[in-house]
């Protein structure tokens, strides 16, 4: 999983834009921290009450106040801000954040995603992943392609319970890069090695590919 992970994580950074407010999720996405170069330009937003937010260098001592929303310790950049809770995620509500990347359990040809429960086994709940879903510009999702046991997350109809519906704008995945249009999922690129038809075979959902403009990755 490591090496799929790098792929996700080191093709998820290219998504990033100097001068954006950018929303990590918890899991996976709280990774992509360690992706972005120093020097970029680039606010990060934990809706505990940060703006502003970089990952503890090695041997940098932690500051027990600050924590991701994974509850993992960070540190802040020149300029960042502290704040509550209600101003953070009044940011979100306001359309203040341009991006934010979550993990999935399932998501689908429409855009829905499932990234919160699995009924049946314990769930902290919903968190803040419905405000960001339905009011960040734009969402991309970081995931494995398929589960541990091999059926494919990427569906044709999420089947769990939902997170929001018609949310996702992009699907990044360890096999390819996904875009969310009106005629479905159209793959914008593909993994080294991978053929469209294994693709394919790994995804539930039926997937526009356009094999003369096929990037990879």
């Amino acid at each position: 999983m490591a090496s799929e992970s790098h792929r996700i994580l080191a093709r998820a950074a290219r998504e990033v834009i100097p001068g954006q407010i950018v929303n990590l999720g918890i899991g996976l996405p709280t990774r992509l921290f360690h992706y972005l170069p120093d020097e970029m330009e680039v606010l990060v937003h934990s809706e505990n009450g940060v703006l502003g937010c970089r990952p503890r260098r090695e041997g940098e001592a932690p500051d027990h106040d600050m924590i991701d929303s994974g509850g993992a310790y960070i540190t802040t950049r020149p300029g960042a801000s502290v704040f509550d809770s209600a101003t953070s995620f009044a940011m979100i509500r306001r359309s203040r954040v341009d991006l934010t990347f979550m993990g999935a359990f399932e998501v689908d040809r429409l855009g829905n995603l499932a990234n919160w429960k699995i009924p049946g086994k314990f769930s902290p709940g919903i968190g803040g992943a419905m405000e960001l879903a339905q009011k960040v510009k734009r969402l991309v999702v970081l995931c494995s392609h398929n589960d541990k046991h091999g059926n494919p997350k990427i569906l044709e109809r999420c089947r769990l319970p939902l997170t929001a519906s018609r949310c996702v704008s992009r699907i990044i995945t360890d096999k390819a890069v996904m875009d969310v249009t009106p005629a479905g999922l159209a793959v914008v690129e593909i993994a080294e090695g991978l053929d469209p038809e294994s693709l394919r075979g790994a995804t539930e959902a039926t997937l526009i590919i356009d094999e003369s403009r096929l990037g990879r990755f």
